[in-house]
């Protein structure tokens, strides 16, 4: 027989095992670095590694910028390929839209930024126009505060 036909449908199962069969994360040791640093939260709180989740759990984690919402659907202790590890969890529509959102703003706040250094004539200008506008800045400002 197969292993799949043996295996009885899994009740609960340890948080770390379903995060790595979920791909999340690429090592069981990973993802027990990320619930210890307290990057998996459920209900608000941080969990612990030997959390037992259920289908239906809702679980927030954070992966470098982005904060996910996500409810799972299925549970597996098998790492399968990554059309199988979609399967076992949805994106909440607010998580996505607020992903997108910071997602844009980190990019605007990009493009904000100067090509280069100003030269001594900019910085002049700069220096001028503050002048003007009574904003000059001086050491001893900072000093008498």
């Amino acid at each position: 027989m197969s292993k799949q036909l043996e295996q009885q449908p899994i009740e609960s199962m340890r948080v770390d095992k379903w995060l790595w069969a979920a791909r999340f994360f690429k090592t069981r040791s990973i993802a027990k670095d990320a619930i210890d640093g307290g990057k998996v939260h459920h209900l608000g709180e941080r969990v612990k590694v030997s959390k037992e989740i259920r289908v239906g759990m809702e679980l927030t984690l954070r992966q470098g910028f982005d904060q996910k919402t996500i409810v799972i659907k299925a549970l597996s202790s098998v790492r399968g390929g990554a059309p199988m590890a979609q399967q076992l969890y949805a994106e909440t529509e607010a998580s996505i839209t607020r992903r997108e959102l910071l997602s844009t703003q980190r990019k605007l706040h990009n493009l904000a930024r100067p090509e280069h250094r100003p030269s001594k004539k900019d910085r002049r200008d700069i220096s001028k126009f503050k002048q003007e506008n009574g904003q000059q800045w001086s050491a001893l400002d900072d000093a008498s505060q």
